[in-house]
């Protein structure tokens, strides 16, 4: 059947220029805040008509199967479908850069001024923010990844656990474990593959696999580069790479297990600072688990705040091209979706955890519950948009504590 003048053909996709990629992503990348970031990669791969529209939801199904965050590996999937590993690479940088340069901006502001009385003061009220809003990603998250006994029951096993200081990763493998036993989503209809199951390139797959093998090698020589190092900073890069080989769902959802790390397990940071990085994150386009910026520029300044960046996402990255090469249709074994579905209730119990924890250094009075509560009201009810909600529940805390001491 002949293509259609909006269809994206084979020969159209290799056209597509790998600088034409990488400015695309930046854009996104500059103008991309939570909730609108799926948005706006859907409207930039389908309005350039990149992908048809099955094929972004097979990426979107795809990339929900493995750790890391949803929205770059969507990001690195398009880019693999239109120009091999060099497309996913100019896909993902251009999509994460402009978030990078940003953090680092301001985690060098936020080190150098947060021992001034009024910063701190100030940073009270971005706490509370972080509280409201992490409360309504678990409510939310909580809806949609507890469907019954089972999922209720790891979830609260996770929170215990937690609790009691059990291993996050432990907990998490676990969940993998007892969701792939326990739970067996319905198979999904069998689909027609489309019309490129592999990455438009003119390369071999042999040639395909050689560029797979050549990240895999650049992401194992960073990892005995940071074991080298005997350091902190090495220490971080490493607790890094774990976390973005094992957590699944958005960025949100894979605070428990950096909390984890770099407050609990090593002290990088105070409870408060990490509830800041939060913030930060939450307030800077793109995707939210640049807070590990935040976290490498405190450990170690520029270098390290790179390797944190580099940590974080690169298992996932790889992953994705790995899955998109040859596990295109993978969402159709029940075990796998019951292994994600258990992995994901855990995350409810961890988020729980993690909320309740931040409430303890984020609500330390009247003033800052009910900012707290605004927030909660603001983001659940009234689905505002994140920036707005930290940028006016900071407008509102600087006049209360304006009035406070007039």
């Amino acid at each position: 059947m002949p293509s259609s003048p909006l269809t994206p053909t084979l020969s159209t996709r290799q056209r597509v220029a790998l600088g034409s990629i990488l400015l695309a992503y930046l854009q996104v990348g500059l103008t991309a805040f939570g909730f609108t970031i799926l948005q706006k990669l859907k409207s930039l791969v389908l309005g350039k008509h990149w992908l048809d529209e099955d094929e972004l939801n097979e990426g979107l199904a795809l990339v929900q199967l493995y750790p890391g965050p949803i929205m770059v590996d969507l990001t690195a999937y398009v880019g693999y479908k239109l120009r091999g590993v060099p497309g996913a690479l100019m896909a993902t940088i251009g999509f994460i850069l402009p978030s990078f340069v940003l953090m680092l901006a301001l985690s060098a502001a936020y080190f150098a001024a947060g021992s001034l009385p009024w910063v701190h003061a100030l940073f009270l009220g971005l706490e509370a923010l972080v509280v409201g809003v992490i409360l309504n990603v678990t409510l939310d998250f909580g809806q949609r990844a507890i469907r019954g006994k089972i999922e209720a029951a790891i979830a609260l096993g996770a929170f215990v656990a937690m609790l009691f200081k059990l291993s996050a990763v432990v907990i998490v493998l676990a969940a993998l474990g007892l969701g792939a036993w326990l739970l067996r989503p319905g198979a999904s209809a069998a689909r027609t593959p489309s019309r490129s199951s592999q990455a438009a390139s003119a390369h071999t797959p042999a040639e395909r696999w050689v560029a797979i093998g050549s990240v895999v090698a650049v992401i194992l020589a960073v990892a005995g580069f940071s074991l080298a190092l005997r350091s902190d900073v090495g220490r971080m890069g490493l607790a890094f790479l774990k976390i973005g080989s094992i957590a699944f769902g958005n960025g949100t959802t894979i605070a428990p297990l950096i909390q984890a790390e770099v407050v609990e397990g090593h002290q990088w940071l105070s409870l408060g600072q990490f509830a800041d990085g939060i913030a930060l994150g939450q307030i800077t386009p793109g995707p939210f688990l640049i807070t590990a910026a935040f976290v490498g520029y405190k450990v170690g300044g520029v270098p390290a705040a790179a390797l944190a960046t580099f940590a974080i996402f690169a298992p996932s990255f790889v992953m994705t091209l790995i899955f998109t090469e040859v596990l295109g249709r993978v969402h159709d074994l029940r075990a796998v979706k019951g292994a994600l579905a258990g992995v994901l209730a855990s995350f409810v119990g961890l988020l729980a955890v993690v909320t309740w924890q931040l409430g303890t250094v984020g609500v330390h009075g009247p003033a800052s519950l009910a900012l707290a509560a605004a927030a909660f009201t603001a983001v659940r009810y009234f689905k505002l948009d994140l920036v707005l909600v930290f940028l006016g529940g900071l407008i509102l805390w600087a006049g209360f504590l304006a009035l406070r001491l007039a």
